[in-house]
Protein backbone atom coordinates (compact mmCIF):
# COMPACT_ATOMS: atom_id res chain seq x y z
CA UNK A 1 0.00 0.00 0.00
CA UNK A 2 1.27 3.41 -0.90
CA UNK A 3 0.51 6.48 1.42
CA UNK A 4 0.44 9.93 -0.31
CA UNK A 5 0.19 13.08 1.59
CA UNK A 6 -0.87 16.06 0.24
CA UNK A 7 -0.56 19.90 2.13
CA UNK A 8 -2.03 22.95 2.16
CA UNK A 9 -0.47 23.84 -1.06
CA UNK A 10 -2.09 21.29 -2.83
CA UNK A 11 -5.33 22.26 -1.87
CA UNK A 12 -5.56 25.91 -1.45
CA UNK A 13 -8.47 26.08 -3.86
CA UNK A 14 -10.99 24.20 -5.68
CA UNK A 15 -8.90 23.81 -8.93
CA UNK A 16 -6.31 22.42 -6.43
CA UNK A 17 -8.72 19.85 -5.10
CA UNK A 18 -9.38 19.19 -9.09
CA UNK A 19 -5.72 18.77 -9.51
CA UNK A 20 -5.41 16.09 -6.69
CA UNK A 21 -7.45 14.15 -8.63
CA UNK A 22 -5.15 14.75 -11.52
CA UNK A 23 -2.62 13.44 -9.51
CA UNK A 24 -4.31 10.08 -9.03
CA UNK A 25 -5.64 9.30 -12.06
CA UNK A 26 -1.65 9.92 -13.12
CA UNK A 27 -0.29 7.70 -10.59
CA UNK A 28 -3.49 5.25 -9.99
CA UNK A 29 -4.89 5.39 -6.83
CA UNK A 30 -5.80 1.54 -5.56
CA UNK A 31 -4.29 0.52 -2.32
CA UNK A 32 -3.67 4.34 -1.29
CA UNK A 33 -3.94 6.11 1.62
CA UNK A 34 -3.80 9.59 1.38
CA UNK A 35 -2.84 11.99 4.27
CA UNK A 36 -4.13 16.21 3.51
CA UNK A 37 -3.58 19.18 5.69
CA UNK A 38 -6.23 22.04 5.86
CA UNK A 39 -6.55 23.95 2.97
CA UNK A 40 -4.24 27.08 1.70
CA UNK A 41 -3.60 29.09 5.03
CA UNK A 42 -6.26 27.76 7.08
CA UNK A 43 -4.02 27.32 9.82
CA UNK A 44 -2.89 30.55 9.72
CA UNK A 45 -6.31 31.46 10.10
CA UNK A 46 -7.08 29.59 12.59
CA UNK A 47 -4.36 30.39 14.91
CA UNK A 48 -5.98 33.84 14.77
CA UNK A 49 -9.11 32.91 15.49
CA UNK A 50 -7.69 31.32 18.79
CA UNK A 51 -5.40 34.69 18.87
CA UNK A 52 -8.93 36.35 19.41
CA UNK A 53 -10.47 33.88 21.75
CA UNK A 54 -7.96 34.69 23.96
CA UNK A 55 -7.15 37.97 23.34
CA UNK A 56 -9.78 39.95 21.24
CA UNK A 57 -13.24 38.25 22.15
CA UNK A 58 -15.02 41.19 20.62
CA UNK A 59 -13.19 39.51 16.71
CA UNK A 60 -14.08 35.90 17.56
CA UNK A 61 -17.14 35.70 15.40
CA UNK A 62 -15.86 37.63 12.24
CA UNK A 63 -12.16 35.57 12.41
CA UNK A 64 -14.69 32.07 12.75
CA UNK A 65 -16.59 33.58 9.36
CA UNK A 66 -13.78 33.80 7.41
CA UNK A 67 -12.33 30.48 7.97
CA UNK A 68 -16.08 29.53 6.62
CA UNK A 69 -16.38 31.97 3.64
CA UNK A 70 -13.35 30.76 2.48
CA UNK A 71 -14.27 26.86 2.32
CA UNK A 72 -17.62 28.06 1.36
CA UNK A 73 -16.43 28.86 -1.81
CA UNK A 74 -14.59 26.36 -2.73
CA UNK A 75 -17.52 23.95 -1.47
CA UNK A 76 -19.36 26.06 -3.98
CA UNK A 77 -16.91 25.77 -6.85
CA UNK A 78 -16.73 21.70 -6.45
CA UNK A 79 -20.60 21.09 -6.18
CA UNK A 80 -23.66 22.14 -7.85
CA UNK A 81 -25.93 22.68 -5.30
CA UNK A 82 -26.19 23.16 -2.18
CA UNK A 83 -28.13 20.62 -1.39
CA UNK A 84 -24.71 18.03 -0.98
CA UNK A 85 -24.59 16.47 2.46
CA UNK A 86 -20.97 17.79 2.60
CA UNK A 87 -22.44 21.55 2.92
CA UNK A 88 -24.26 19.97 6.29
CA UNK A 89 -20.89 18.10 7.34
CA UNK A 90 -18.95 20.77 7.42
CA UNK A 91 -21.44 23.63 9.04
CA UNK A 92 -21.74 20.72 11.73
CA UNK A 93 -17.91 21.40 11.84
CA UNK A 94 -18.08 25.08 12.41
CA UNK A 95 -20.90 24.41 14.91
CA UNK A 96 -18.52 21.97 17.15
CA UNK A 97 -16.31 24.69 17.39
CA UNK A 98 -18.56 27.76 18.02
CA UNK A 99 -19.66 25.49 20.34
CA UNK A 100 -16.37 24.94 21.93
CA UNK A 101 -15.36 28.21 22.54
CA UNK A 102 -18.63 28.72 24.52
CA UNK A 103 -18.15 25.70 26.42
CA UNK A 104 -14.59 25.57 27.11
CA UNK A 105 -12.82 26.24 30.67
CA UNK A 106 -9.30 25.70 30.03
CA UNK A 107 -7.08 28.62 30.57
CA UNK A 108 -4.48 26.49 28.85
CA UNK A 109 -3.49 28.33 25.49
CA UNK A 110 -1.91 24.72 24.37
CA UNK A 111 -4.75 22.59 25.36
CA UNK A 112 -6.79 25.27 23.08
CA UNK A 113 -4.83 25.67 20.89
CA UNK A 114 -4.59 21.68 19.69
CA UNK A 115 -8.77 21.49 20.01
CA UNK A 116 -8.93 24.01 17.49
CA UNK A 117 -6.44 24.09 15.07
CA UNK A 118 -7.00 20.05 13.69
CA UNK A 119 -10.88 21.66 12.14
CA UNK A 120 -8.64 22.79 9.15
CA UNK A 121 -7.78 19.06 8.34
CA UNK A 122 -11.07 17.74 9.74
CA UNK A 123 -12.63 20.10 6.97
CA UNK A 124 -10.27 19.95 4.08
CA UNK A 125 -10.74 16.06 3.99
CA UNK A 126 -14.51 16.00 4.17
CA UNK A 127 -14.67 18.35 1.24
CA UNK A 128 -12.10 16.18 -0.89
CA UNK A 129 -13.41 12.76 0.16
CA UNK A 130 -17.07 14.15 -0.36
CA UNK A 131 -15.58 15.08 -3.71
CA UNK A 132 -13.75 12.06 -5.24
CA UNK A 133 -17.22 9.91 -4.26
CA UNK A 134 -18.90 12.74 -6.57
CA UNK A 135 -16.82 12.15 -9.48
CA UNK A 136 -16.64 7.67 -8.37
CA UNK A 137 -13.04 7.85 -7.17
CA UNK A 138 -14.52 6.23 -4.04
CA UNK A 139 -12.55 6.60 -0.69
CA UNK A 140 -13.61 6.28 2.67
CA UNK A 141 -13.12 8.96 5.10
CA UNK A 142 -11.01 8.24 8.26
CA UNK A 143 -10.58 10.10 11.39
CA UNK A 144 -7.46 10.21 12.24
CA UNK A 145 -7.27 11.18 16.09
CA UNK A 146 -8.60 7.43 17.39
CA UNK A 147 -5.82 6.61 15.64
CA UNK A 148 -2.56 7.87 16.43
CA UNK A 149 -2.41 7.49 19.71
CA UNK A 150 -0.13 9.99 22.00
CA UNK A 151 0.76 11.76 24.99
CA UNK A 152 -0.54 15.25 26.35
CA UNK A 153 2.21 17.48 25.60
CA UNK A 154 -0.54 19.75 23.16
CA UNK A 155 1.27 21.24 20.52
CA UNK A 156 4.11 18.75 20.01
CA UNK A 157 2.26 15.03 20.81
CA UNK A 158 4.84 11.85 21.57
CA UNK A 159 3.34 8.96 19.74
CA UNK A 160 2.49 5.82 21.35
CA UNK A 161 3.60 3.87 19.00
CA UNK A 162 2.60 0.06 20.37
CA UNK A 163 -1.28 1.67 20.40
CA UNK A 164 -0.95 3.40 17.76
CA UNK A 165 -0.06 0.57 14.94
CA UNK A 166 -2.43 -1.55 16.62
CA UNK A 167 -5.49 1.12 16.06
CA UNK A 168 -3.89 1.68 12.50
CA UNK A 169 -3.93 -1.99 11.59
CA UNK A 170 -7.01 -2.62 12.99
CA UNK A 171 -8.92 0.37 10.86
CA UNK A 172 -6.64 -0.06 7.21
CA UNK A 173 -8.08 -2.26 4.93
CA UNK A 174 -5.51 -2.46 2.19
CA UNK A 175 -7.76 -2.88 -0.71
CA UNK A 176 -9.35 0.87 0.28
CA UNK A 177 -8.72 4.12 -1.19
CA UNK A 178 -8.32 6.57 2.41
CA UNK A 179 -8.65 9.77 3.19
CA UNK A 180 -7.33 11.25 6.49
CA UNK A 181 -6.06 14.37 8.52
CA UNK A 182 -2.32 14.98 9.09
CA UNK A 183 -1.14 16.53 12.04
CA UNK A 184 -3.47 15.14 14.28
CA UNK A 185 -3.65 12.41 17.05
CA UNK A 186 -5.44 12.48 20.47
CA UNK A 187 -3.95 11.73 24.17
CA UNK A 188 -5.37 8.40 26.94
CA UNK A 189 -8.29 11.13 27.58
CA UNK A 190 -9.59 11.39 23.76
CA UNK A 191 -8.37 14.91 23.54
CA UNK A 192 -7.24 16.23 20.37
CA UNK A 193 -3.40 16.86 20.27
CA UNK A 194 -1.11 17.91 16.99
CA UNK A 195 2.52 16.42 16.00
CA UNK A 196 3.95 20.42 15.62
CA UNK A 197 3.61 22.72 12.94
CA UNK A 198 4.12 20.55 9.64
CA UNK A 199 3.32 17.15 11.27
CA UNK A 200 1.59 15.72 8.10
CA UNK A 201 4.58 14.55 6.93
CA UNK A 202 5.37 12.99 10.30
CA UNK A 203 1.44 11.57 9.88
CA UNK A 204 2.09 10.12 6.90
CA UNK A 205 5.71 8.26 7.82
CA UNK A 206 3.37 6.81 10.88
CA UNK A 207 1.30 5.06 8.50
CA UNK A 208 3.47 4.24 6.77
CA UNK A 209 5.75 2.22 9.26
CA UNK A 210 2.20 1.35 10.98
CA UNK A 211 1.14 -1.47 7.42
CA UNK A 212 4.65 -1.55 6.26
CA UNK A 213 3.66 0.70 3.38
CA UNK A 214 5.62 0.29 0.09
CA UNK A 215 6.84 3.81 -0.28
CA UNK A 216 5.61 6.94 0.64
CA UNK A 217 4.87 10.21 -1.58
CA UNK A 218 4.83 14.25 -0.60
CA UNK A 219 3.08 16.14 -3.08
CA UNK A 220 4.34 19.60 -3.26
CA UNK A 221 4.62 23.07 -5.10
CA UNK A 222 8.45 22.07 -6.01
CA UNK A 223 9.90 19.85 -8.25
CA UNK A 224 11.21 17.97 -4.93
CA UNK A 225 14.28 18.73 -3.04
CA UNK A 226 16.04 21.35 -3.60
CA UNK A 227 19.52 22.40 -1.87
CA UNK A 228 18.13 25.78 -1.08
CA UNK A 229 14.18 27.35 -0.23
CA UNK A 230 13.65 29.13 -3.80
CA UNK A 231 11.70 31.77 -1.64
CA UNK A 232 14.95 32.90 0.03
CA UNK A 233 17.72 31.64 -2.24
CA UNK A 234 18.51 31.90 -5.50
CA UNK A 235 19.56 29.57 -8.64
CA UNK A 236 18.70 26.45 -6.19
CA UNK A 237 19.05 22.94 -7.91
CA UNK A 238 17.18 19.33 -7.34
CA UNK A 239 18.75 16.80 -5.32
CA UNK A 240 17.39 13.76 -7.30
CA UNK A 241 18.45 10.76 -4.53
CA UNK A 242 19.58 11.43 -0.59
CA UNK A 243 20.41 9.23 1.62
CA UNK A 244 18.13 8.46 5.10
CA UNK A 245 21.45 9.41 7.10
CA UNK A 246 21.37 13.11 4.91
CA UNK A 247 17.19 13.67 4.82
CA UNK A 248 18.04 13.56 8.54
CA UNK A 249 20.51 15.52 9.38
CA UNK A 250 18.96 18.33 7.03
CA UNK A 251 15.64 18.06 8.47
CA UNK A 252 17.36 18.52 11.71
CA UNK A 253 18.75 21.57 10.97
CA UNK A 254 15.38 22.72 9.17
CA UNK A 255 15.36 21.90 6.52
CA UNK A 256 11.57 22.94 5.51
CA UNK A 257 10.41 20.06 2.21
CA UNK A 258 11.17 16.70 5.06
CA UNK A 259 9.63 16.85 8.70
CA UNK A 260 12.55 16.25 11.23
CA UNK A 261 10.19 13.17 12.65
CA UNK A 262 9.49 11.95 9.46
CA UNK A 263 12.36 10.11 8.32
CA UNK A 264 12.84 7.76 11.33
CA UNK A 265 10.02 5.67 11.06
CA UNK A 266 10.74 5.14 7.47
CA UNK A 267 14.55 4.08 7.97
CA UNK A 268 13.66 1.86 10.75
CA UNK A 269 11.93 -0.04 7.75
CA UNK A 270 13.49 1.09 4.68
CA UNK A 271 10.78 2.17 3.22
CA UNK A 272 11.56 5.10 0.02
CA UNK A 273 10.25 8.51 0.60
CA UNK A 274 9.55 10.17 -2.86
CA UNK A 275 8.93 13.96 -2.75
CA UNK A 276 7.14 15.15 -6.21
CA UNK A 277 5.72 18.39 -7.74
CA UNK A 278 1.79 18.07 -7.75
CA UNK A 279 2.01 20.53 -10.87
CA UNK A 280 4.42 17.98 -13.11
CA UNK A 281 3.61 14.22 -11.30
CA UNK A 282 5.25 12.70 -14.22
CA UNK A 283 8.96 14.21 -13.53
CA UNK A 284 10.48 11.95 -11.09
CA UNK A 285 11.39 14.29 -8.01
CA UNK A 286 13.72 13.32 -5.26
CA UNK A 287 13.95 9.97 -3.90
CA UNK A 288 15.00 9.39 0.13
CA UNK A 289 16.17 5.76 0.41
CA UNK A 290 19.15 3.43 1.71
CA UNK A 291 21.80 5.27 -0.41
CA UNK A 292 24.66 7.24 0.50
CA UNK A 293 25.08 11.09 0.49
CA UNK A 294 23.43 13.49 -1.51
CA UNK A 295 23.13 12.90 -5.57
CA UNK A 296 24.18 15.60 -7.02
CA UNK A 297 26.87 16.56 -4.32
CA UNK A 298 25.95 20.44 -3.71
CA UNK A 299 26.44 22.76 -0.52
CA UNK A 300 22.79 22.98 0.62
CA UNK A 301 21.63 25.99 2.51
CA UNK A 302 18.88 26.04 5.52
CA UNK A 303 17.55 29.34 7.01
CA UNK A 304 15.62 29.35 10.44
CA UNK A 305 13.92 32.69 10.79
CA UNK A 306 12.74 34.52 13.84
CA UNK A 307 15.68 33.04 16.18
CA UNK A 308 16.43 34.10 19.81
CA UNK A 309 19.80 33.68 20.63
CA UNK A 310 20.78 34.04 24.00
CA UNK A 311 24.58 34.48 25.43
CA UNK A 312 25.22 32.86 29.63
CA UNK A 313 28.07 34.33 31.75
CA UNK A 314 28.96 33.87 35.15
CA UNK A 315 28.11 36.92 37.32
CA UNK A 316 31.78 36.35 38.82
CA UNK A 317 33.58 35.52 35.50
CA UNK A 318 33.96 31.96 36.78
CA UNK A 319 33.79 28.99 33.88
CA UNK A 320 30.90 27.77 32.56
CA UNK A 321 31.35 24.12 33.82
CA UNK A 322 29.17 21.01 33.63
CA UNK A 323 26.71 22.54 36.85
CA UNK A 324 26.08 25.46 34.88
CA UNK A 325 25.47 24.12 31.44
CA UNK A 326 22.94 21.52 33.28
CA UNK A 327 21.05 23.87 35.02
CA UNK A 328 20.69 26.08 31.50
CA UNK A 329 19.49 22.80 29.87
CA UNK A 330 17.17 22.13 32.55
CA UNK A 331 15.66 25.69 32.14
CA UNK A 332 15.27 25.52 28.46
CA UNK A 333 13.61 22.36 28.56
CA UNK A 334 10.84 23.42 31.37
CA UNK A 335 10.42 26.54 29.19
CA UNK A 336 9.91 24.38 26.05
CA UNK A 337 12.67 26.02 24.07
CA UNK A 338 13.89 23.88 20.76
CA UNK A 339 17.69 24.51 20.73
CA UNK A 340 18.98 24.60 17.31
CA UNK A 341 22.76 25.77 18.22
CA UNK A 342 25.21 25.68 21.18
CA UNK A 343 28.72 26.89 21.73
CA UNK A 344 30.27 27.11 24.76
CA UNK A 345 34.01 28.82 25.58
CA UNK A 346 35.81 29.22 29.13
CA UNK A 347 33.93 31.65 30.31
CA UNK A 348 30.53 31.88 28.31
CA UNK A 349 27.92 29.67 26.62
CA UNK A 350 25.59 30.58 23.78
CA UNK A 351 22.38 29.06 22.14
CA UNK A 352 20.09 29.78 19.84
CA UNK A 353 16.54 28.83 19.84
CA UNK A 354 13.25 28.91 18.71
CA UNK A 355 10.80 30.41 21.41
CA UNK A 356 7.85 28.81 19.64
CA UNK A 357 5.64 28.74 23.01
CA UNK A 358 6.16 32.48 23.66
CA UNK A 359 7.93 31.58 27.08
CA UNK A 360 10.98 34.15 26.59
CA UNK A 361 10.28 36.48 29.35
CA UNK A 362 10.08 33.73 31.89
CA UNK A 363 13.18 32.19 30.62
CA UNK A 364 15.31 35.24 31.01
CA UNK A 365 13.35 36.23 34.32
CA UNK A 366 15.15 32.89 35.50
CA UNK A 367 18.17 32.73 34.06
CA UNK A 368 19.20 36.62 34.93
CA UNK A 369 18.79 35.28 38.93
CA UNK A 370 22.25 33.43 38.66
CA UNK A 371 24.07 34.48 35.23
CA UNK A 372 25.00 37.67 33.26
CA UNK A 373 22.64 37.73 29.82
CA UNK A 374 22.28 38.96 26.75
CA UNK A 375 19.80 38.59 24.53
CA UNK A 376 19.01 39.03 20.63
CA UNK A 377 15.65 38.45 19.71
CA UNK A 378 14.62 38.07 15.80
CA UNK A 379 18.35 36.65 14.45
CA UNK A 380 18.55 34.39 11.14
CA UNK A 381 20.16 30.97 11.74
CA UNK A 382 22.16 30.00 8.49
CA UNK A 383 23.17 26.09 8.67
CA UNK A 384 25.29 25.07 5.19
CA UNK A 385 25.51 21.09 4.82
CA UNK A 386 28.72 20.02 2.10
CA UNK A 387 29.94 24.21 2.04
CA UNK A 388 32.78 25.49 0.41
CA UNK A 389 34.17 28.86 1.21
CA UNK A 390 32.52 30.80 -1.41
CA UNK A 391 28.99 29.46 0.22
CA UNK A 392 30.30 30.96 3.45
CA UNK A 393 31.10 34.27 1.68
CA UNK A 394 27.94 34.56 0.15
CA UNK A 395 25.89 34.01 3.26
CA UNK A 396 28.08 36.65 4.87
CA UNK A 397 27.83 39.23 2.55
CA UNK A 398 26.33 42.37 4.07
CA UNK A 399 25.69 40.68 7.84
CA UNK A 400 26.92 41.08 11.28
CA UNK A 401 27.41 37.39 12.48
CA UNK A 402 27.30 37.08 15.96
CA UNK A 403 27.82 33.63 16.24
CA UNK A 404 29.73 31.06 13.78
CA UNK A 405 30.28 27.55 14.19
CA UNK A 406 32.18 24.89 11.64
CA UNK A 407 32.23 21.17 11.51
CA UNK A 408 33.82 18.77 9.21
CA UNK A 409 30.45 18.73 7.11
CA UNK A 410 28.05 21.63 8.15
CA UNK A 411 28.92 25.70 9.19
CA UNK A 412 26.06 27.51 11.31
CA UNK A 413 26.32 31.20 11.23
CA UNK A 414 23.57 33.31 12.87
CA UNK A 415 23.58 36.49 11.71
CA UNK A 416 21.23 39.87 12.30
Amino acid sequence: MRIFKFGGASVKDANGVKNVVKVLQHTGYKKTLIVVSAMGKTTNAMEHVIDCYFNKSEELTTAIQVVEKFHDTILTDLFETKAHSVFKTIASFFDDLKLFFKTNKSPDYNFVYDQVIGFGELISTSIISAYLNEINLENTWLDVRPLIKTDSYYRKGNVDWEKTVKQIKQAVSKDTLYITQGFLGSNDNNFTTTLGREGSDYTAAVFAYAINAESVTIWKDVPGVLNADPRYFAKTQLLENISYTEAIELAFYGASVIHPKTLQPLQQKEIPLYVKSFLNPENNGTVVNKSKGIKPLLPCFILKRNQVLVSISTLDFSYVVEENISEIFTLLALYKMKVDVIQNSAISFSVCFDNNFNNLDALLLHLKAKFKVTCHENVNLFTIRHFTNQAILDIEKDKTVLLKQQFLETVQLVTK
